[in-house]
């Protein structure tokens, strides 16, 4: 009956809304079924509608396969509810709750559900999950979501400058000095909470075209902490933009495949480092990285980063934290359950204890990136044999990251703009978009 005055010409979604629309309009005729269908008929089949229900809510916790439910917050139906229940009873179950959306989840403009998908890591190609071979890159609309909506107040707060080295040493403006194809390993400072990461990766999508495959702590793949109301996280956007699991697998599969790859020797400890710690490299004493970069031929970049001690203050570190029994407990349990990288290292390049500093925001300066000189790796056979000379090498990324983290520290100073004020004044008479320029290298 609802289908009767739908027209040819509708396109898909416009037939969906305008059927949805009838079968809404046709309720008030509910009370006349009575005169079409006998009570005991009608009674009969709700009883058989019930029992097929109660028997498939009893089959659930059979279900082995990976199911995703997307939830509404704003709807007229209570489908948050029901996904609490089936979270509950279903074993390999992830929810993503949509506060503002309504009923029409899949209909709502500017809902991407392949978006959901990837974040979630169940796009896949074979039986399982390949964080390299079933990696798709994100899509105009997607990049135009996250950094022109969700991050846009970030990207304003930070107003990264990016600057590269070119081949003869000139410094300049911008990514030039940078390769235009792979394999390449950008290898530097991690900061603290990682506040570099999405300027990083917006600044080479808008000017390379290109998607920085980094290598990330387990723990934004692990999965264990999944609630009942989770809405789209940090979690999910790190797989959305490339991350993969740090590791020397995953490592080779990206060489093998000539991407951008980006490494963080000094890993947690650096990226969660303690109080007067900040710009201080904690790499581990052998890295392996050379080796297999010399295997492959890959152009190494080392690039320093600062601006971190121009946003942010630590108030309590892991040194308080560990102090606090309970803190204590909570920080041992909670990593507990994840992988422990350099377990076997001593000293504080091992120390890689997962927790969440206290920290205060400062008034926001500016974010500083300077990619240097590549390194050619290709023909370079004596690292993969002489671990002295792969060590000489790693020794020389190291003092390439620090070098460029003290000029950046140096240089900051003659930016006029690195004031949040000077930079507001400079959008607001040129326009929000306009880029702001910096100090000359």
């Amino acid at each position: 009956m609802a289908m009767v005055s739908l027209e040819d010409s509708f396109s898909p979604q416009e037939t969906l809304q305008e059927f949805s629309d009838k079968l809404t309009s046709m309720l008030p005729l509910v009370s006349e079924l009575e005169d079409i269908i006998q009570m005991g008929v009608l009674m009969w089949r709700l009883d058989l509608l019930k029992s097929g229900a109660d028997y498939a809510k009893s089959q659930l916790h059979m279900v082995q396969g990976e199911v995703l439910l997307l939830a509404s917050g704003s709807g007229n139906l209570p489908p948050s509810r029901e996904a609490d229940r089936l979270f509950k009873s279903l074993k390999n179950c992830k929810v993503r709750y949509f506060r503002n959306r309504g009923d029409r989840l899949l209909m709502e403009d500017g809902f991407n559900l392949l978006t959901v998908i990837k974040g979630v890591k169940m796009y896949r190609r074979g039986r399982q999950w390949d964080c390299v071979n079933d990696f798709l890159s994100p899509t105009l609309s997607e990049f135009n979501r996250t950094f022109g909506e969700d991050f846009k107040l970030f990207h304003q707060l930070l107003s990264p400058a990016m600057l590269s080295t070119m081949k003869n040493g000139k410094i300049v403006h911008g990514l030039a000095g940078v390769p235009d194809k792979g394999p390449v390993l950008f290898v530097g400072y991690h900061q603290l909470l990682a506040i570099e990461w999405a300027a990083l990766i917006e600044g080479f999508l808008r000017e390379k075209k290109t998607v920085i495959r980094t290598g990330a702590h387990h723990v934004f793949f692990a999965g264990n902490y999944e609630t009942l109301r989770q809405e789209l996280s940090l979690f999910d956007f790190v797989s959305i933009y490339g991350a993969v699991p740090v590791g020397p697998i995953n490592m080779y599969k990206l060489f093998e495949r000539n991407k951008f790859v980006l490494l963080y020797p000094g890993g947690v400890r650096e990226a969660l480092h303690r109080k007067g710690e900040a710009y201080k490299l904690f790499w581990p004493d052998q890295t392996e990285f050379v080796r297999m970069a010399a295997r492959f031929g890959v152009t190494v970049i080392p690039f320093g980063c600062v601006g971190e001690d121009d946003f942010l203050e630590i108030v309590v570190d892991y040194n308080d934290q560990k102090n606090i029994p309970y803190i204590r407990d909570e920080i041992k349990s909670f990593n507990r359950d994840f992988i422990r990288l350099r377990d076997t290292m001593k000293g504080e390049d091992g120390n890689q204890v997962l927790h969440l500093p206290v920290v205060l925001p400062k008034l926001p300066g500016r974010l500083y990136f300077l990619f240097g000189k590549p390194i050619e790796m290709k023909g370079m056979d004596n690292v993969l044999t002489d671990r002295k000379k792969a060590n000489q090498v790693d020794f020389q990324i190291e003092s390439e990251v620090q070098n460029a983290m003290s000029y950046l520290k140096r240089k900051r100073n003659e930016d006029p703009y690195r004031s949040i004020v000077r930079r507001a004044l400079y959008q607001a008479t040129w326009g929000p978009s306009a880029l702001v320029p910096t100090f000359e290298p």
